[in-house]
C-alpha cells in the first residue's frame, strides 16, 4: 500500500480512531444489568461492548435478553461527557489524520449525542469533513446507505474518485465493500479474541503502516 495516495478517506469511529478506557464499559454494563435485573461478568460486558465474533449475540441469548430491551437501557444510564472524559485518541490515528490533506469522513455506529461531546471534548471534530451517524434512517453498517451518504456529502461520489474505508469490524469491510471502495482492516483486537480473521484489502496493525 506504499505509495497509494486515495482521493479521499473514510473512518470508523470505536475501536479505531478512539477507544475507551476498560473501567467505562463495565461501569456502564453493570448499571444496564441493575435496571434489568441481570448480573454480567467483566468478561461478558467486554463482549457487550465490543461484539467481536458474535459474542454480544451470545451473551444475549445465555441471558435472555431482549436485545432491545438491553440497548434502551443502555441508551438511558450513558452519559455523554463521561463517555468522552473516558475515551482516548491512539496517538498513531492522531498523527495520520491530522495530516491528511483531502476529503476525510467519519462513518460510525455511535450516535451522534455521544458523538458530537466526543469529537468536541477531543478537539479532533475538525479532522472529518463530514460525520455520519448511522441509525435506522440511513442504515447500518455492512449496509452501503451511510457509506454512500459520507461520499455524496464529500462530493466524491461514483465520479471516479478513488476512496477507502478503515475500520476495525467486519461490518466495516462489508460497507466499502458494498459500496464500491477499498476496506482497510485495523487489528485492534487479537484475532483469538475476535474469534474470527478480519479480511480486507488491506491489513494493518496501526494507522501507521497507511
Amino acid at each position: 500500500m506504499a505509495g497509494h495516495a486515495y482521493d479521499f478517506w473514510l473512518f470508523d469511529l470505536d475501536g479505531t480512531v478512539v477507544d475507551v478506557e476498560p473501567s467505562y464499559p463495565r461501569s456502564v454494563v453493570e448499571r444496564v444489568g441493575d435496571r434489568l435485573g441481570c448480573g454480567f461478568t467483566e468478561r461478558e460486558a467486554d463482549h457487550l461492548w465490543y461484539g467481536v465474533g458474535g459474542a454480544r449475540e451470545n451473551v444475549f441469548a445465555r441471558k435472555g435478553l431482549d436485545p432491545d430491551e438491553f440497548w434502551d437501557a443502555f441508551h438511558e444510564v450513558e452519559d455523554p461527557m463521561a463517555r468522552a472524559k473516558s475515551t482516548f485518541v491512539y496517538d498513531d490515528a492522531a498523527a495520520f489524520l491530522s495530516a491528511l490533506d483531502g476529503p476525510t469522513g467519519l462513518v460510525t455506529h455511535c450516535q451522534s449525542y455521544l458523538t458530537e461531546p466526543l469529537l468536541e471534548y477531543h478537539d479532533i471534530a475538525d479532522w472529518f469533513d463530514t460525520v455520519v451517524c448511522c441509525d435506522d434512517d440511513t442504515g447500518w453498517k455492512p449496509d452501503p446507505t451511510p457509506v454512500e451518504l459520507a461520499m455524496n456529502r464529500m462530493g466524491v461520489g461514483y465520479n471516479g474518485h478513488e476512496g477507502a474505508l478503515v475500520g476495525d469490524d467486519p461490518d466495516d469491510t462489508g460497507a466499502a465493500w458494498n459500496a464500491g471502495i477499498d476496506a482497510i482492516h485495523v487489528d485492534r483486537v487479537d484475532p483469538i479474541e475476535r474469534g474470527q480473521c478480519v479480511l480486507g484489502d488491506h491489513r494493518v496493525s496501526g494507522f501507521d503502516e497507511l
